[in-house]
């Protein structure tokens, strides 16, 4: 690995650290003000303003974030195997290299292999702050993994499985092989509202937002965005 690429992955795992102190409430504001001071930006993202108008990011937040994104990978993007490995990180005891793959292409909106700064503090902000509504069809989109506007029940198994797998054989309770079929099926069951064997962005929004248990459900999903 040349000190290129080192430095870009070792930079990205600082990233992933400090998305998860922003999930987790931990990222206050003396902390903001110690991380810039610790490292200065040497570079300034265009459209910083734009940015805080249109995320529900503050100028400080975007600041730390972006410091993490591209002083330590000049480059400014983020290529898939660089994701994986961010997610790795985090699940030490799974494999999260499918549920990567799917995850970076929901933050590849434009599918050119890469995913720069803008692409991912605008998805951040929907899976962090945004509205109940936001959230759910960026979920969809995630689920929807040929991109056509509907969800089958092939792709929902390969997202679930994919969500297993990356949490590793060490859960409790432990799962059961046919556990993700079964989650499915249920999902499905609930939401194919016509039954004509897929799921619109419509059927999804109303089934989610009309049961308690699917909702419950999709949270624990969000929680390894």
């Amino acid at each position: 690995m040349s000190s290129c690429s080192k430095r870009c992955r070792l930079g990205f795992v600082k990233f992933a650290q400090t998305i998860f102190k922003l999930i987790t409430g931990t990222l206050s504001k003396d902390k903001i003000e110690d991380e810039l001071e610790m490292t200065m930006v040497c570079h300034r993202p265009e459209g910083l303003e734009q940015l805080e108008a249109q995320t529900n990011f503050t100028k400080r937040e975007l600041q730390v974030l972006y410091r993490g994104f591209k002083n330590e990978c000049p480059s400014g993007v983020v290529n898939e195997e660089t994701f994986k490995q961010i997610y790795a990180q985090f699940f030490p005891h799974g494999d999260a290299s499918t549920y990567a793959h799917y995850l970076f292409n929901a933050f590849d909106t434009t599918q050119t292999g890469s995913v720069k700064f803008e692409d991912f503090v605008t998805a951040l902000s929907i899976l962090l702050r945004g509205t109940v509504h936001e959230k759910l069809r960026w979920t969809f989109n995630l689920y929807d993994i040929n991109k056509d506007g509907y969800i089958n029940k092939e792709e929902m198994m390969d997202i679930v499985k994919a969500i297993y797998d990356m949490m590793g054989k060490y859960t409790y309770p432990v799962l059961k092989e046919d556990t993700p079929r079964q989650h499915v099926d249920v999902f499905f069951q609930k939401m194919d509202k016509n039954k004509d064997g897929i799921v619109t962005l419509d059927e999804f929004l109303e089934s989610c937002q009309e049961d308690d248990n699917i909702m419950r459900s999709l949270q624990l999903f969000q929680n390894v965005m």
